[in-house]
């Protein structure tokens, strides 16, 4: 896979991913950015629960399981010196449907250990839980 990204002054970078989609980075105002987009470190985040919540879909259909709703809570602490890395993500997958709480966790621990590129490509600690039908959170 290859990429190129330019800038497009002040603080401000865009690129055309090898799939074809633009994106647009920029920093804080704060930190001399115009807003112009979103930080990198937001695309981690999103990246990180795309990949896995890819993961799950494909899973749970496999399964032959169709979730009526699915969306995920991620949250990322960061460390406070420079690099200022990820230090811990935390992703919270709520679900709907007829999904057995076995099956789900099945999914989400083959994605979490096994399949998702993104998570497999950090250095921080990742842990996840997940709520289906709004019965109470577990965590995994």
């Amino acid at each position: 896979m290859k990429t190129t990204i330019n800038w497009t002054g002040s603080m401000s970078f865009s690129s055309i991913t090898p799939s074809g989609h633009k994106i647009n980075m920029d920093a804080a105002e704060e930190v001399g950015g115009t807003n112009s987009g979103a930080r990198p470190t937001e695309l981690l985040l999103n990246a990180v629960a795309g990949c896995t919540g890819i993961d799950i879909i494909s899973i749970l259909h496999k399964m032959r399981l169709n979730p009526t709703s699915f969306h995920m809570e991620v949250e990322g602490s960061r460390a406070e010196e420079d690099p200022k890395r990820f230090t811990a993500i935390n992703i919270h997958y709520v679900l709907e449907g007829e999904l057995p709480d076995e099956k789900v966790i099945h999914a989400i621990q083959l994605s979490k250990d096994k399949y998702c590129s993104v998570a497999h490509s950090l250095n921080s600690t990742i842990t996840a839980s997940y709520t289906i039908n709004n019965n109470p959170t577990k965590n995994l």
